[in-house]
């Protein structure tokens, strides 16, 4: 059967283009969250987006390195490679190598894969925004971290927004010694973060099925979905978690550690207590958090945590760390639904020259040449149409200062400038009063 050419060309499932008025709010709000991290003393850094499979292998855990995490073989050397899955594994490799001056406090946006099932707000290529603060074991880094993605989120314009907080030190305590899940083997506990943190993907049901599928009793199923359900006010219901556990060593050591961020952390009013999040990924040690609007429904649109043993596990001493990742396609996805952003700004030209005659098309050259050596964002006609046909592709892009040429500007050495949303006109003026006014009006 033969293919038509636009399904034969379009893009894997999972996988988009980004037009230019959908490149230009990326932009924006990537500029946006990049500021906010610098604003904190973050630094900018990068990593290979193709890392060796041996060195993502082993750090997330069996499910996603089975079905989620994009590897192949390299035809010419043979050697197994991977797509980065996150920020934090590549950070953690090159950390484990060097001797930095701590805290070492960097970000970094850039693209990562994963093989998931495409579906709103969720895509086999994204962008992740990462702020990591490598060094410090106190609660006063894991608030900074949280400090930094909820102004990242005012920043951005959402006022209603929740924190929710838990640590996966307290879990572990509860699961290990309350439950006696240490019987069953190290690695019980982790596959019991895996089903819970699908509690969102499949429901109570779902995650109560899961935990039976991997051995665990309809007792103790019970027993771990009402440890689950446990939420509230932070300071009340660590309270109630002390009370309640105070002979159990890594249940206080969570609580008194998240009282500890609590009070450091500048936006307590967003902060809720909630023991069903636990984030996926096997890497976390201690306190974790994700970040939801109430609507739309579209997932958590922020997460981290703290990862104190990553380090050490590519050889490195053991180098306490915590972070956070914004993930901007939900960002987006979700301030283009609730109106804080829009799609209006189409190009990123602020001045179109318009020549009125094929007879100015070199001046017209030479006027923008001139005005882009000044730092302006300057189009001119390169179709050779006529000026009402310019003007009409001016009107398409949404261009609103325009410079006009003619015969009389040509003769004295002037422009003519116009904006379209009503502001001043100026007739015949020099270059150089022409640059002082569109400065004023396009920055």
């Amino acid at each position: 059967m033969e293919v038509s050419a636009s399904t034969k060309y379009s893009v894997p499932r999972g996988f988009r283009d980004f037009p230019p008025e959908v490149t230009l709010l990326r932009k924006r709000i990537i500029g946006v969250i990049e500021g906010v991290f610098e604003r904190y003393g973050f630094d900018p850094f990068e990593t290979p987006v193709i890392e060796y499979w041996e060195t993502l292998k082993g750090k997330y855990g069996e499910e996603v390195e089975s079905k989620l995490l994009y590897r192949f073989q390299d035809p010419w050397s043979g050697e197994w490679l991977a797509l980065r899955y996150d920020l934090t594994v590549p950070l953690a490799r090159f950390v484990a190598g060097q001797a930095l001056t701590l805290p070492f406090k960097r970000y970094h946006v850039g693209r990562v894969w994963r093989h998931e099932r495409p579906q709103k707000g969720r895509y086999r290529e994204f962008w992740q925004c990462d702020a990591d603060i490598v060094g410090s074991p106190y609660p006063e880094a894991d608030a900074e971290v949280i400090d930094v993605v909820c102004d990242v989120m005012e920043s951005l314009g959402y006022s209603e927004f929740r924190v929710r907080l838990n640590d996966r030190r307290l879990l572990r305590g509860i699961f290990e010694e309350e439950l006696n899940l240490s019987r069953y083997g190290e690695g019980k506990v982790l596959e019991v973060f895996r089903a819970i943190d699908k509690l969102e993907k499949i429901g109570r049901d779902g995650v109560e099925a899961e935990l039976t599928r991997i051995g665990l009793g309809s007792s103790e199923v019970e027993k771990i979905m009402g440890v689950v359900d446990v939420s509230g006010n932070p300071e009340e219901t660590l309270n109630e978690l002390e009370a309640q556990f105070k002979e159990n060593e890594s249940v206080c050591t969570a609580v008194d550690h998240l009282k500890g961020v609590i009070d450091a952390s500048s936006h307590k009013n967003n902060l809720t207590l909630d023991l069903s999040m636990v984030r996926g990924l096997d890497y976390y040690t201690g306190p974790i958090f994700e970040v939801y609007v109430e609507e739309p429904k579209i997932g958590a649109l922020a997460g981290g945590g703290r990862y104190d043993d990553l380090i050490e596990r590519y050889g490195g001493p053991r180098t306490p760390s915590t972070g956070v990742s914004v993930g901007l396609e939900r960002i987006i996805d979700a301030g283009l639904e609730l109106g804080l952003f829009n799609l209006e700004r189409k190009t990123c030209t602020q001045v179109f020259v318009v020549s009125m005659d094929e007879k100015y098309w070199s001046y017209a050259h030479n006027v923008g040449r001139e005005l882009r050596r000044e730092g302006l964002k300057v189009q001119v006609d390169l179709m050779r149409r006529s000026y009402k046909k310019q003007l009409e592709y001016c009107e398409k892009k949404g261009i609103n200062a325009i410079v006009f040429v003619g015969e009389k500007e040509a003769s004295t050495g002037t422009v003519t400038i116009y904006f379209k949303d009503g502001k001043r006109r100026y007739e015949q003026v020099a270059l150089n009063e022409a640059i002082k006014f569109l400065r004023q009006e396009t920055y």
